[in-house]
């Protein structure tokens, strides 16, 4: 047995490099350690015509898989051997007392410097499926990425027919600019980013695009069996469309939860959000392209519209053959969005705060600030010679320059203040009668506020999208948490007919609430910390469409939040 279980180990230690899921005959030993080594190093890549370096984590790209068990504990030693501050994220782990490792720079860490090194540990307490990492630092997660696969304990099975191979789908964009220079020259000009490059598929880009007629990524498949995709979006500031030519997908998990299958032509996730999906290879032999498009909901932006592709290949397919194209929605297709959605269950009936201690209702979307610069053509670049931002209640987040998690810890004063409201501080017709006279009533005001809640309070929070500047789908992630989607809807929030499930709604880290409308969002504050609410958006991010939560302590036992450690870096 000994023997057996060593042999399970070095198993997994070896699948962390591996750049595909597959199956596992069987599940390595429950509660146990993984240690994995990150170094943050560059490397020289060639893709679209041209040679660059990008930040990449041991040299791959997408980086190494951390594969594990429901409740194991993970110990990940970062070394950053770039000059670049870096930190790690892991995204939809709910870092149960461990919020020294959730990741956010000037959150809950300082930034990794060049040469330094700090070791990650969390346990997976209660979680299984698949979710990413990735930097936390400027716009280096744009490279910076990888996936966590998380197995069921052992002898448990999945909720669905096993699949006769597991595969991961990364979804990415790729830029021929250095990802910090840029974040730095879009910042600097006050307007908005340019579109990517390309889109990538796994890191390849596909024969769409110039260069790329052999960097495309496939998957060989046997005729008659089904398969398990598991689907993430690792993308910057787009959202996309994923779909395979003639091939259905059925929704099994979505953000490392088990959902009833719903059965799609197509799925969208914004960045952050995974989905893991079922395909039967019932169609004739052949070769089936796996597509990646633009879902661009606001008005007015730049966005890439070419797909990436990647092949979806039968065995016994001729490899020289065409690949038979899969059919993508249009880029501003809301309903197809709003469909998938609408298909979202929990697997089970799940237990949904009934009553609500705190009601929160928060605004978000973007704004336009007035210039305050002497050379306005270089640094105001938004509509009127304005400067872009981005808030939540009209208050656009300013990251400090230390820790706030240090600083709420060691009760450190001047970093921040408790006083993030809990509703706008003016209402309007959020979506059709937003201000709009840019940038004179477009402003919104600055800040580093947090929202402190008691320990155990059941929280109920409005997030509703606004039509300052355009409406558009945000993705809000919240971290150290997944809640209940309760409910969403077009327009604005009305509780009058806001229709809620609190039967089986879909249990998520990562909602986009959609274009022009709302959600509804529960979860209970039991995890004690600092945690950051945020638009995935990356460029939305650094706008300043984000906030924080302060969770206090609680009495029991299991309810503190542990001291730092040793080798927390230091600003």
């Amino acid at each position: 047995m000994a023997n057996l279980a060593t042999l399970f180990t070095v198993l997994l230690s070896l699948l962390c490099y591996s750049q595909t899921g597959f199956a596992l005959v069987q599940w390595p030993g429950g509660t146990s350690t993984r240690f994995y080594d990150f170094k943050v190093q560059t490397m020289r890549v060639t893709k679209l015509c041209n040679t660059k370096e990008i930040v990449t984590i041991n040299g791959m790209f997408p980086g190494p898989v951390v594969y594990a068990q429901e409740d194991d504990r993970v110990i990940v030693k970062v070394t950053n051997e770039t000059p670049y501050n870096t930190t790690i994220h892991w995204h939809g782990i709910r870092q149960r007392l461990s919020c020294w490792s959730d990741g956010p720079s000037y959150i809950t860490q300082c930034p990794i410097q060049a040469g330094q090194t700090f070791t990650y540990e969390f346990t997976i307490v209660k979680q299984k499926g698949t979710l990413l990492w990735h930097a936390h630092v400027s716009w280096l997660r744009g490279t910076v990425y990888g996936a966590i696969v998380v197995y069921p304990k052992t002898g448990v099975p999945y909720p669905f027919k096993y699949p006769y191979e597991e595969h991961i789908i990364i979804l990415g964009e790729y830029w021929l600019q250095d990802l910090v220079q840029l974040e730095r020259q879009v910042l600097a000009s006050g307007g908005g980013p340019p579109p990517a490059n390309a889109f990538t598929i796994n890191g390849h880009p596909g024969p769409n695009y110039n260069c790329s007629k052999n960097d495309v990524y496939k998957i060989d498949v046997v005729p008659g069996k089904t398969y398990l995709l598991r689907v993430i979006n690792a993308g910057l500031n787009m959202e996309n469309f994923f779909a395979i030519a003639h091939h259905k997908l059925t929704i099994v998990e979505v953000d490392a939860e088990y959902t009833k299958p719903f059965t799609t032509d197509r799925v969208m996730l914004g960045p952050g959000q995974t989905i893991n999906v079922l395909v039967t290879t019932d169609q004739p032999i052949g070769k089936y392209s796996m597509a990646m498009g633009a879902y661009m909901s606001a008005k007015g932006v730049q966005f890439q519209n070419i797909s990436a592709i990647a092949y979806f290949q039968y065995l016994g397919a001729v490899p020289s053959s065409i690949a038979l194209p899969a059919q993508l929605p249009s880029f501003n297709d809301n309903l197809a969005v709003k469909t998938v959605m609408d298909g979202l269950r929990s697997l089970n009936p799940v237990n949904v705060p009934k009553e609500i201690d705190t009601n929160l209702f928060y605004t978000i979307g973007l704004n336009v600030q007035k210039c305050r610069s002497k050379t306005p053509k270089n640094n105001c670049q938004a509509t009127n010679n304005g400067v872009m931002a981005a808030s939540m209640n009209n208050i656009s987040f300013i990251k400090p320059n230390i820790s706030l998690l240090e600083a709420y810890y060691k009760k450190i004063n001047g970093y921040y203040t408790e006083d993030f409201p809990d509703v706008p501080l003016k209402f309007y017709d959020f979506v059709n009668g937003a201000p709009n006279n840019i940038p004179n009533d477009t402003q919104a005001l600055n800040g580093t506020r947090t929202k402190v809640l008691e320990y155990g309070t059941r929280v109920q929070l409005i997030l509703q999208d606004t039509g300052i500047v355009s409406t558009e789908n945000h993705p809000i992630h919240l971290h150290g948490y997944s809640f209940y989607v309760v409910g969403y809807g077009t327009g604005n929030y009305d509780p009058q007919t806001a229709d809620f499930n609190l039967v089986d709604p879909p249990y998520m880290n990562t909602i986009g609430v959609p274009v022009g409308g709302w959600a509804a969002i529960r979860f209970v504050a039991d995890n004690p910390g600092v945690w950051f609410m945020h638009c995935h958006l990356e460029i939305h991010l650094s706008w300043g469409l984000s906030m924080v939560f302060i969770v206090k302590n609680g009495h029991g036992e299991l309810e503190t939040l542990p001291h730092p450690p040793a080798d927390l870096p230091q600003c």
